[in-house]
């Protein structure tokens, strides 16, 4: 019978021809710098739209009902809220807490005979 000899043959490292070897450049913040950056208080936005609606519907919002809006709103997006309905007493806002952002406002009358979907969570001030 035939003898079968085989030899190992080393292989050859690939080489991406055209590329240099070059350590990928290191992110320019670390997770937690991105974590705290996303947990941090963020100033709420108004859209167009909310706009739109808080001047048609003769919606006064003072300054410090709306610091009031902005740190609850914060603190839901902190136990992950996404989408929430803002109860106030003369007000409802719709907010995107994901965003920072009042997508639509109305009255509390107006709100009276609502139903709101897509909401994760309510939030209901004085």
């Amino acid at each position: 019978m035939d003898q079968l000899n085989i030899h190992r043959v080393p292989s050859q490292p690939f080489i991406r021809q055209g590329k240099s070897l070059q350590p990928a450049p290191s992110p320019k913040q670390s997770f937690l710098e991105q974590l705290n950056d996303a947990i941090q208080a963020q100033p709420l936005k108004i859209s167009k739209h909310a706009s739109e609606r808080l001047r048609d519907r003769n919606i006064h919002i003072t300054d410090a009902e709306w610091a009031q809006v902005t740190e609850k709103v914060n603190e839901a997006r902190q136990k992950g809220i996404k989408d929430s309905l803002v109860l106030m007493d003369k007000a409802a806002l719709i907010i995107s807490a994901k965003n920072a952002t009042v997508i639509t406002a109305m009255d509390r009358m107006e709100a009276k005979n609502q139903l709101f979907t897509n909401i994760d969570g309510t939030i209901v001030l004085n």
